[in-house]
């Protein structure tokens, strides 16, 4: 049962999400006890480890079969992904903000409001590295 749930795409994007989240956690750590940067330096910091790290992480797991091969399209892919979960987050955020703003209790509360922007997130994360980063070189 494992391997097949393990087959689907969606479940090892979540899981490298996952996994990134906890990387993005300890980068902030680091930059903010270790590195010196404020707490906005520090986030940014951290965003470009961990959005490396769960590029690389779908790259190996999720997305071997398209991921690039070749060094300049190597970095292309990166620069497609950061841009790709950049706008994730904003879909993130702004369902977060919406619900928060203009929904009441208990789908207005933060944490509810949280896990729905994460939610959408991950799924427009996941469609626009699909389609938009890792996808079959066109012939």
């Amino acid at each position: 049962m494992f391997e097949r749930l393990w087959d689907s795409r969606f479940l090892r994007f979540a899981a490298v999400g996952g996994a990134g989240f906890f990387v993005n956690e300890a980068a902030l750590f680091v930059a903010l006890k270790w590195l010196g940067f404020g707490r906005y330096g520090g986030a940014i910091f951290s965003f470009l480890v961990a959005v490396t790290f769960t590029w690389w992480g779908n790259r190996v797991l999720t997305f071997r079969k398209e991921a690039a091969t070749a060094t300049p399209a190597i970095v292309e892919e990166w620069v497609k992904f950061v841009l790709a979960n950049g706008l994730g987050f904003l879909a993130n955020y702004a369902v977060y903000a919406a619900l928060v703003t203009f929904v009441p209790e208990p789908f207005g509360n933060p944490f509810f409001a949280l896990g729905c922007g994460t939610l959408v997130g991950l799924v427009f994360n996941f469609t626009l590295s699909k389609r938009a980063v890792f996808h079959a070189p066109t012939t």
